[in-house]
């Protein structure tokens, strides 16, 4: 089993590395690059095997808005795992350690945009139907939320607005 940790200014490359490899293109490194220039990355954890960083997982802030009222969330994205070491549990336990991080933390919230057969075994479930948008069009089965609290939501609805960098062109 891979042991999970805070990343490390060392770590930066092997991140970029992971992500670049996991995804087939660099715009996840990129963004993670932008958050952590921001000193945005709230939670930012690597899994080591093998003596290498084999995977990584990031929470940042978000604020969901309503007409009446804004609060703060969290975002889990992305997480990524080298390609040789998928489908061996490794992004289940990063996931589960990056909760109990936000737990710890005090977050309430954390929403995601991933594959819908996945994070569902984590607790998430559709965000649209808990009356959570995002402020980008995303598809409907992918877009989902977790409240780590009982009743975090307690009716409250609204719109997901991401980091400033996620609106900017290229």
């Amino acid at each position: 089993m891979p042991v999970i940790r805070p990343e490390t200014p060392e770590d930066v490359d092997s991140i970029r590395y992971v992500n670049e490899q996991a995804f087939s293109q660099e715009d996840e490194a990129k963004i993670i690059e932008q958050l952590r220039k921001r000193g945005v990355l709230t939670i930012s954890l690597v899994a080591i095997q093998d003596g290498k960083i084999v995977g990584h997982i990031t929470f940042s802030p978000v604020v969901i808005e309503s007409e009446s009222s804004s609060f703060e969330a969290i975002s889990l994205a992305p997480m990524a795992v080298l390609p040789a070491y998928q489908r061996k549990g490794i992004g289940s336990q990063m996931v589960r350690a990056g909760l109990e991080e936000c737990c710890r933390l005090g977050h309430k919230i954390i929403v995601v945009l991933g594959h819908p057969d996945y994070y569902p075994r984590f607790g998430f479930a559709l965000a649209r139907s808990k009356g959570i948008n995002s402020e980008f069009e995303v598809p409907e089965e992918a877009w989902m939320i977790l409240e780590l609290h009982e009743r975090a939501l307690a009716g409250r609805r609204g719109i997901v607005k991401f980091q400033p960098e996620f609106n900017e062109p290229g």
